[in-house]
Parts: C-alpha cells; sequence; structure tokens
C-alpha cells in the first residue's frame, strides 16, 4: 500500500514534512485519534528510525538520497519534532529497506495479539485513504496486513515499493479501480487482485460511498 499522498490543491508536492507542519496542514490529519495516540506511533518511529538508520551506517544525508525525503524532513521525524504521513513513512521504509511494519511498529517474541482498538490508523495527508494494520508489530518480516478504507471518489497514489514486492488486495464492500503500472482493472465487492507493488500504483474508489479493502503486502527477502 501505500504510497505517495495525492497532494491538496495548493500544497507543492515535494514539500518536506517539516515546512508543511509549519503551515499546520501535517499534524491535523497525518494521524487521527488522541494526542496521545498520535505522539506513541511518533515516539516509535523516531525510535525505529535512528536504530535502523544506524545499524546500517546511513547518516542523514545517505537516507535522504535513498528515500527521496529531505534532510531536514528526516530530521524532524527522528526527533519527534513532526508526525509523518502514511506516504512519507513508506518512502522511508523503502529508502532503509525493510518492510513498514518495522518502522512503525514495536517488534515482539512468542505469541502477540493486536486488538481492534489498538491499531494506530494512518491517513493520507488529503485524509481521503485510512490504513489500520490487522497484524500484530513483528509477526512476519514478509507478510503485513492492513484494513484500508478510500473515500467515495478517492484518489490514491503509490510510489514503488522494494523491489519484489507484491501487492494483494480484497474488496470487502464499494469498488475499486487498481492501477499497476500500464494496466487498471475494475474489481466489485469479493473480487481480489493481486500484482507486483515495486513500480507506482494507484487505488481509486469510483463509487458513491466509503470503500473497504484488505492489503497483503509481501516482501521478497
Amino acid at each position: 500500500m501505500a504510497p505517495r499522498n495525492k497532494i491538496e490543491p495548493g500544497v507543492d508536492e515535494h514539500e518536506d514534512a517539516a515546512s508543511l507542519t509549519k503551515r499546520g496542514r501535517l499534524k491535523a490529519d497525518a494521524l487521527p485519534g488522541d494526542d496521545v495516540g498520535a505522539a506513541e506511533l511518533g515516539r516509535k518511529v523516531a525510535e525505529n528510525l535512528r536504530h535502523r538508520r544506524k545499524a546500517r551506517s546511513m547518516s542523514l544525508d545517505d537516507l535522504a538520497r535513498s528515500s527521496g525525503v529531505s534532510r531536514a524532513a528526516l530530521s524532524q521525524i527522528e526527533t519527534c519534532k513532526s508526525n509523518p504521513t502514511v506516504g512519507v513513512l513508506w518512502k522511508i521504509a523503502v529508502g532503509l529497506g525493510i518492510p513498514f511494519a518495522e518502522l512503525v511498529g514495536t517488534p515482539r517474541s512468542g505469541a502477540s495479539v493486536l486488538r481492534r482498538g489498538d491499531g494506530q490508523v494512518l491517513r493520507s495527508l488529503d485524509g481521503k485513504l485510512e490504513s489500520r494494520p490487522l497484524s500484530p508489530a513483528g509477526s512476519s518480516p514478509l507478510v503485513e496486513l492492513y484494513e484500508l478504507r478510500l473515500a467515495a471518489r478517492g484518489i490514491h497514489s503509490s510510489d514503488a515499493h522494494a523491489p519484489g514486492t507484491v501487492e494483494m488486495v480484497v474488496v470487502l464492500s464499494g469498488a475499486l479501480r487498481m492501477r499497476a503500472g500500464d494496466e487498471s482493472f475494475e474489481l466489485a465487492a469479493g473480487d481480489s487482485i493481486s500484482f507486483s507493488a515495486d513500480k507506482p500504483h494507484v487505488y481509486e474508489n469510483p463509487g458513491a460511498s466509503e470503500a473497504r479493502y484488505h492489503n497483503v503486502i509481501i516482501y521478497d527477502r
């Protein structure tokens, strides 16, 4: 899933997290729920980002080059001074070469349970896409499972994920127009699709009401 966010009118698509925060756009839209939940997720991301970057002997400049996220934005995230959008988090995960869940979750050993109310929901910058994890963090380094909600007439564009990544999407309700590379597919409730996610792809809800999907991400490593 996920993704470069569909940019709001009047917002530069290359604008980094720090500048968006200053303009009051990022924090309000990126993380739903109360301030405690947003702060906790921001802390986890900051810790995971710092730990995995240093484990790979990468400087902030190195990561900026590999992820396409500015050094200033990375510094703001790593010091808990801004809350990134789901699109920015995906770019960072790809730049580090790790599954998305490793960046936002706390790895666990043994059996783990994720309660419905405990999974931190992430939103796209325009608020039209919501992504909620359905598998506990650390369950598998190769597979992640999410519930996606896409607003009526909503469109969400995703950058290419790591090489070899595959996505499967199951339409639970509503409709989905899935564009993967140069191909486009129309899906209804009960339909599913599998595609190579290491190329840009777009989720579009052509319907007049919110649509729900299950999204499975499979990494090649």
